[in-house]
C-alpha cells in the first residue's frame, strides 16, 4: 500500500476591515438639500446647493459643497434651537464630521 501525500493546511487570510468614514461631502450636501426642501427652509441656499451640485457633477471641485454645507449647517443649528421638528443633533454632527474630509 502506497501511502497518500498528506495536505497541509491552508491558511485563509480574511480581508482586512475597511475603516468607517464619515459620509462624503457629496452626500452630506446633498441630505443637507433634502432636509432642507422637506423642511421649506432657506430656499435660495436650496437653489445654490442644486446649482453646486450640478458644478460638482461636472468638474469635481467640492469647493461649493463645503462653503454650502457650512451655511445649511447654521441654519440647522437655528432651526434646532427653536426646536424645530426635524433638525435632529445627528444631522448636524454628520454634516460636521464630512466637513472635516476638507483637505
Amino acid at each position: 500500500m502506497a501511502k497518500t501525500p498528506s495536505k497541509t493546511p491552508v491558511k485563509t487570510v480574511k480581508p482586512a476591515k475597511a475603516k468607517v468614514a464619515g459620509p462624503s461631502i457629496e452626500q452630506a450636501t446633498e441630505e443637507a438639500l433634502s432636509k432642507l426642501k422637506s423642511l421649506g427652509l432657506a430656499p435660495q441656499l436650496q437653489a445654490d446647493i442644486e446649482w453646486c451640485l450640478g458644478s460638482y457633477k461636472a468638474d469635481s471641485n467640492p469647493t461649493g459643497l463645503y462653503e454650502m454645507t457650512e451655511k445649511a449647517i447654521l441654519i440647522f443649528e437655528t432651526e434646532k434651537e427653536k426646536k424645530t421638528k426635524g433638525v435632529t443633533a445627528k444631522l448636524i454632527a454628520d454634516l460636521q464630521k464630512a466637513l472635516t474630509t476638507r483637505s
